[in-house]
């Protein structure tokens, strides 16, 4: 207890109690169910599980949508969806999970912002998985994760934004291509 009575946190898990953990486990939830969500998406594009189209059908859908050729970006966008998608559920790399999907997420907007934002084929949903991208950026992957205690599973400033910048020089350069190819 702190001199006002209030419960004193702390990070030592010796004298930690329940509450101390709140945000692990809540970032925890938030990494396994988006993560996991967001990597069946990859193999909707990828292998058509989960009621895809596979990879076909996802390669002449980059082409409709200007990216040529769709065999090459549509490939990207399912294995980025895929490997940012389980990064997060493992909380492993997270600053590298975090701009993998921004990134991604960045093209996907584009692609969809003629619909609108709440059209039901605008860009809501890229927008929303665009911000958890950001979010986990800067708060880290929590306790619960197999980057923890290491350098990079930091949460902060400038974690978060390396890998906004990250995600945007990406998503920048696949844009570029996408206009030039």
């Amino acid at each position: 207890m702190t001199t006002n009575g209030a419960p004193e946190h702390t990070n030592d898990p010796k004298t930690a109690t329940l509450d101390n953990f709140a945000a692990d486990i809540g970032l925890l939830l938030l990494r396994v169910v988006f993560g996991s969500l967001l990597a069946a998406h990859g193999t909707q594009k990828l292998f058509g599980w989960f009621g895809g189209k596979g990879w076909r059908a996802n390669a002449a859908a980059f082409d409709s949508m200007g990216y040529n050729p769709g065999k090459l970006f549509g490939t990207l966008a399912g294995l980025c969806e895929l490997t940012g998608g389980l990064l997060l559920v493992l909380g492993l790399l997270t600053p590298l999970a975090s701009a993998i999907v921004l990134g991604t997420m960045i093209n996907a907007i584009n692609a969809t912002w003629s619909g609108g934002l709440m059209t039901g084929k605008g860009y809501e949903t890229p927008l929303l998985f665009a911000t958890v991208g950001a979010v986990v950026a800067f708060t880290g992957p929590g306790r619960f994760s197999l980057d923890y205690g290491r350098p990079w599973a930091r949460q902060g400033v400038v974690i978060g934004v390396a890998a906004v910048l990250l995600a945007a020089v990406a998503a920048v350069v696949t844009l570029i291509l996408k206009w030039t190819l």
